[in-house]
């Protein structure tokens, strides 16, 4: 058994697909194929269920997946942790996002690059429940979305935090002039009137705004419904509708002309937070990164949301 054998194993469970495994393995398929063959003759265990094509793992194969995902990730982290001390702090970060947090992702990572600019990103859009099951997997590096923090102590993941300023109603004046009127924050009532643009239903943040309208037994009007962020900011800025959205989210000098209302409503049961894995754990870029973020939060708190 050897390291590459091991990191096949873990393309597969990724692409689910030889051929696609293969390609981000830079080898052949049969090459693939033979070489964890050669993993299962040598473990004396049936790791992949076999038809025409991939058809998942074993119960067994599970296991072994689980113990590989540990060595790769120690293996992985080896090697930037060598090239730090040869170049410095350098590589790419595997970023997991969930696209409506309390914090402009760019922003953070502007800040971050300043310190460390030969850092470079990979972000991957995200629900939050697939987030959580990206970092166990260490599929990303850091996770940055909403969490129970209890989960999180239980997992032994380090968490700093998002503040959370709570949620607003993002609208263009020429359209919904009645909003432009003045500033004082919104009842439920009142957003609940105007046509809205929301992320899909699916999504954590989507569910907590809906369960609050649901509990005042009010029905919202939905116009359109997408996990795009653009697609939902170009409609308001067309006048479609209004967006909700926390607090923070976006930077406001991308969008001059909309104007923001507060919403009231009650906070979010989870909470807003940069994860990585325990000490010793996470890769050591993950872990330059999240210190300074926690650097950052502490010492810039103006940028916070």
């Amino acid at each position: 058994m050897d390291i590459k054998q091991l990191i096949y194993l873990c393309n597969l469970e990724r692409e689910r697909h030889f051929g696609r495994a293969a390609e981000a393995s830079f080898v052949s398929q049969p090459t693939l194929s033979m070489r964890l063959k050669n993993l299962e003759r040598e473990l004396g265990l049936s790791l992949i269920n076999r038809s025409n094509n991939f058809a998942g793992f074993t119960a067994e194969g599970e296991r072994v997946l689980a113990w590989a995902r540990e060595i790769v990730s120690v293996y992985q982290g080896l090697k930037l942790e060598v090239e730090s001390l040869k170049h410095g702090v350098n590589g790419t970060l595997r970023i997991g996002v969930v696209p409506q947090c309390s914090i402009s992702l760019p922003l953070m990572l502007k800040a971050i690059s300043d310190r460390y600019p030969q850092l470079d990103y990979r972000v991957a859009v995200l629900s939050a429940d697939q987030l959580l099951e990206a970092l166990n997997s260490h599929t990303v590096d850091v996770g940055i979305g909403f969490f129970e923090l209890a989960t999180l102590r239980e997992l032994h993941f380090q968490a700093e935090p998002l503040q959370d300023n709570g949620v607003e109603l993002l609208f263009h004046p020429h359209f919904f002039p009645q909003l432009a009127e003045d500033n004082a924050a919104l009842t439920l009532e009142h957003a609940a009137s105007q046509p809205l643009c929301l992320a899909e239903p699916t999504r954590y943040f989507r569910r907590y705004i809906d369960s609050h309208f649901r509990a005042a037994d009010l029905t919202l009007r939905v116009v359109l419904e997408t996990t795009s962020i653009f697609q939902l900011l170009q409609a308001v800025q067309v006048g479609l509708g209004c967006l909700i959205a926390p607090v923070g989210h976006l930077l406001p000098g991308m969008t001059p002309e909309l104007q923001r209302r507060k919403l009231l409503i009650e906070p979010m049961s989870r909470h807003a937070a940069v994860v990585i894995a325990e000490p010793g754990r996470a890769t050591p870029l993950a872990q330059h990164f999240f210190d300074e973020v926690r650097r950052w939060l502490i010492e810039a708190p103006q940028r916070q949301p």
